[in-house]
């Protein structure tokens, strides 16, 4: 059974950081794609980093230079360090293990149950 628990969302002004953490269980980080989904009211969930399970890292352009992912395999967790919030960064935020085309797609994925950012 697949279980993953998201924290570190809260609320934080403009020009902030936060550190989101997940934590697996019921998987194996060193064997499947992990990533970070977004989705603000009204709008599709998206993709905002993703991880391979050889340590690989993509993060779309929107928010390149900005936000980090990584992962501790010892500890079955993930992290994403997101620096320079803007308000447009306001959304939920899920994370998400074993999706399609390499975690850069929402069908199929395993997902936790989100943590709420939100930026003023």
């Amino acid at each position: 059974h697949v279980q993953l628990v998201e924290s570190g969302g809260g609320s934080v002004q403009a020009g902030g950081s936060l550190t989101l953490s997940c934590v697996a269980s019921g998987i194996t980080f060193e064997t499947l794609c992990m990533a970070w989904f977004h989705q603000a009211p009204g709008k599709e969930r998206e993709g905002v980093a993703a991880i391979d399970s050889d340590g690989s890292t993509s993060i779309p352009e929107s928010v390149e230079g900005r936000f980090t992912i990584s992962q501790d395999n010892a500890k079955n967790t993930m992290y994403l360090q997101m620096d320079s919030l803007t308000p447009e960064d306001t959304a939920m935020y899920y994370c998400a293990a074993d999706c399609s085309r390499a975690c850069r797609s929402v069908v199929d994925c395993h997902w936790g149950q989100g943590t709420q950012v939100t930026v003023s």
